[in-house]
Formats: structure tokens, C-alpha cells, sequence
């Protein structure tokens, strides 16, 4: 399967991690860089909580909201939600969460997006 966003395209790897599935990014300089796409809850929160992330969504007039995990910049626009709500509104529309464990350069990375299965 094949992904574009914000110029990067992806070729999926196989990896270790159940219900995981690793892909390679070529970002927009040319350089690779891995990410991993999943849909088990417990992979999601360890990942967010250890980069001090929380479950939220973008405040909107319609139901569930816009998922995000908040790092705790201001943003008006965001609300707290606990992960049991993120974890209904994440099944319901049948999504995906695509993250990035280390940047290119070896460090942290806080890169993710939720995709469509």
C-alpha cells in the first residue's frame, strides 16, 4: 500500500509487531525514514504517554470530533478527552494511527497522523 502526505510517499516493510505495519517514508530532502502504522490501543497509548501526549480532539458542532494526541501546546481549538472516548470514536470510524518512533537524525519523534484502514 502506497501513502501520500505532505509530499512523503511510503512502501510498506514487514515488521515484528503485531497488528503493526512498518513503512519507509521518503521525505521531501530524499531521506528515508521509518514509520509504523497500527490499530492496537495499548501501542497508541504507550507511544503518546511517553512523549507526555493525551488524547483529544478538535472541538467541532458534530459528534466525536477531529482525533489528536495533545502535546500540550496552546491550542484553543482542543479538548482533553479520556482514552476509553478516544479509544469508541478511533473504532467507529475505522481508523488507523501511522507514528514515527525516531526522526532521521536518531531522535524522538512526535510525528503522527491518524489514516484510514
Amino acid at each position: 500500500m502506497r501513502r501520500n502526505f505532505s509530499g512523503a510517499s511510503t512502501l510498506p516493510l514487514h515488521t515484528r509487531n503485531p497488528g503493526a505495519q512498518q513503512e519507509q517514508l521518503e521525505l521531501r530532502d530524499g531521506t528515508m525514514s521509518q514509520a509504523n502504522t497500527t490499530t492496537d490501543h495499548d501501542t497508541i497509548r504507550k507511544w503518546a504517554e511517553s512523549r507526555g501526549g493525551r488524547p483529544a480532539r478538535v472541538k467541532t458542532s458534530g459528534p466525536g470530533g477531529i482525533l489528536r494526541i495533545d502535546f500540550g501546546e496552546q491550542d484553543d481549538n482542543l479538548e482533553e478527552i479520556d482514552w476509553d472516548e478516544f479509544f469508541r470514536v478511533f473504532d467507529e470510524r475505522k481508523l488507523a494511527f501511522l507514528y514515527q518512533d525516531e526522526t532521521g537524525s536518531g531522535g524522538t519523534s512526535r510525528f503522527n497522523k491518524f489514516v484510514e484502514r
